[in-house]
């Protein structure tokens, strides 16, 4: 490490990440407090119970809500991670060099500063070498789970309010309510993909690694 970089404060080291942290905690309290008040809103036109704050957080409103963002966040993630592996895009900044190889794929080394599996070896190697794919996996299929856990509790609920009978999950599962749900917000995620891999084609933004150099030609690939 560097005598410069020994310099800098924690929060010019982790600036970005402790940002988008502390975004995402105020957002989502914001969130469990709006729905809180709007969930009760309409249990107050029902002429049903109201329900205290905790009891909203262990609701299906918010759990559906909650994890039908996450579910879909996830798998673009893990789609990105994956795909960019193989599949390129002729002068986008996201996509690696279409002929020159690239530092991400050289073999890893053993060596005194490299990660604890790279010198473990074997398996462990293995499993480290795709691992953020297989974490980005795991992360959406517990949020799918639970976006539709939370969906079919909420459901349920409005059939009882109703005087109707509860669906089972494969009665639910099969209707389209859940899947509406779902497709609305895959589909806006592929969007988002699409619009930072084509527009950076074009598109420049001086200082951010997510854009080519300012004055590279719309044909360059990669950063």
């Amino acid at each position: 490490m560097s005598q410069t970089s020994k310099q800098h404060s924690f929060l010019y080291k982790n600036g970005l990440g402790l940002l988008f942290v502390g975004l995402f905690i105020v957002t989502l309290a914001a969130q469990a407090l709006t729905g809180w008040y709007q969930h009760n809103a309409e249990l107050e036109e029902q002429q049903a119970a109201l329900l205290s704050l905790a009891a909203y957080l262990q609701s299906g409103h918010f759990i559906s809500a909650t994890f039908e963002n996450f579910e879909s966040e996830f798998l673009q993630m893990a789609l990105y991670v994956v795909l960019t592996v193989g599949l390129r895009q002729k002068g986008s900044a996201e996509s690696k060099s279409l002929d020159e190889p690239e530092e991400v794929d050289r073999e890893p080394q053993p060596g005194p500063d490299a990660p604890w599996p790279v010198r473990k070896g074997g398996l462990i190697l293995k499993l480290y070498e795709n691992s953020l794919s297989i974490t980005f996996g795991i992360l959406f299929v517990a949020s799918w789970v639970l976006h539709f856990y939370g969906s079919w509790v909420d459901h349920n609920e409005e059939q009882l309010s109703k005087g109707l009978a509860p669906d089972t999950i494969g009665g639910y599962l099969a209707q389209a309510n859940f899947w509406f749900e779902t497709f609305q917000n895959w589909q806006s995620e592929f969007l988002s993909i699409a619009s930072i891999v084509l527009l950076t084609i074009f598109l420049r933004q001086k200082g951010s690694p997510e854009s080519k150099p300012v004055d590279a030609p719309h044909s360059e690939t990669g950063k």
